[in-house]
């Protein structure tokens, strides 16, 4: 590896560092000023609560054995609701490219299913699925499945067309040309896509505890709304947070190496 090289990959170190400490300084002083706040009385903690108040909260939570209980419940949904929308998008796709008929068939109905509202569907799930799990990863896969299919299809079809003419000329399969050159070519579409279905899986996730659920960070919310315990919804949205940025950064640790 030459100098320059070497100096490149520090300068982007340290940039990185750069942007990280900024990141955090910009938190911290979020809480600094927002405990401050709220020590002064110049913001009503009833409605906006403190940082204080959260991490009694989460300490009570913690002794009552309901902390990790709540967690692991919303994380088990999304994981599941993930991994079946990876997987049903990425295989719609491989059809509709191969198939071009169906893509032209379904592309009116996509869009109308993907500007729906989801929640309004909410009711229905629950009628025909119960309300259990099964409605809450359903309603999750929902909103994620149509932004996905769309966006790794539209990568599908922008693939570059010299190469496909390529392999087309060696007679080569359509499966041949998909595994050497489509996805290959998409790789970076289809791995920012997870990126996005993870926060869209949560969000459905949450979405459906709030209608059905007796348990997950979702129903602690919306229980922490009705009786008025906005301590109790600050903490969940806390809560929520930390649990999107761990699957983000989970999602890009496992797929860096694909770059």
């Amino acid at each position: 590896m030459s100098k320059e090289q070497q100096k490149y990959l520090k300068k982007l170190k340290r940039n990185k560092i750069k942007i990280l400490f900024y990141q955090i300084a910009i938190f911290v002083i979020f809480i600094i000023i927002w405990q401050y706040l709220s020590n002064k009385n110049l913001i009503n903690t009833f409605i906006t609560s403190s940082p204080k108040n959260i991490i009694i909260t989460l300490k009570n939570l913690y002794t009552n054995n309901n902390l990790m209980f709540h967690i692991l419940v919303t994380t088990k949904e999304t994981l599941i609701s993930f991994t079946i929308t990876t997987f049903l998008s990425l295989l719609i796709s491989i059809i509709l490219y191969n198939f071009k008929i169906i893509s032209k068939i379904l592309d009116p109905y996509l869009t109308i299913l993907n500007s729906l509202p989801k929640v309004a569907l909410g009711p229905i799930i629950i009628i025909w699925i119960g309300a259990n799990t099964k409605s809450i990863i359903t309603m999750a896969i929902l909103i994620s499945i149509i932004v996905s299919i769309q966006t790794i299809y539209n990568g599908f079809e922008n693939t570059d067309k010299l190469k496909i003419k390529l392999f087309q000329t060696f007679n080569a399969s359509k499966l041949t040309i998909l595994l050497n050159v489509v996805i290959p070519e998409n790789k970076k579409v289809i791995l920012n896509t997870l990126k996005i279905n993870i926060s869209m899986c949560l969000i459905g996730v949450i979405m459906g505890e709030f209608l059905t659920s007796k348990a997950g960070i979702g129903y602690l919310i919306l229980y922490g709304s009705q009786i008025f315990n906005l301590d109790l919804v600050m903490t969940g949205i806390f809560l929520l947070i930390i649990i999107s940025i761990v699957m983000y950064e989970l999602i890009i640790f496992i797929t860096k190496e694909w770059y």
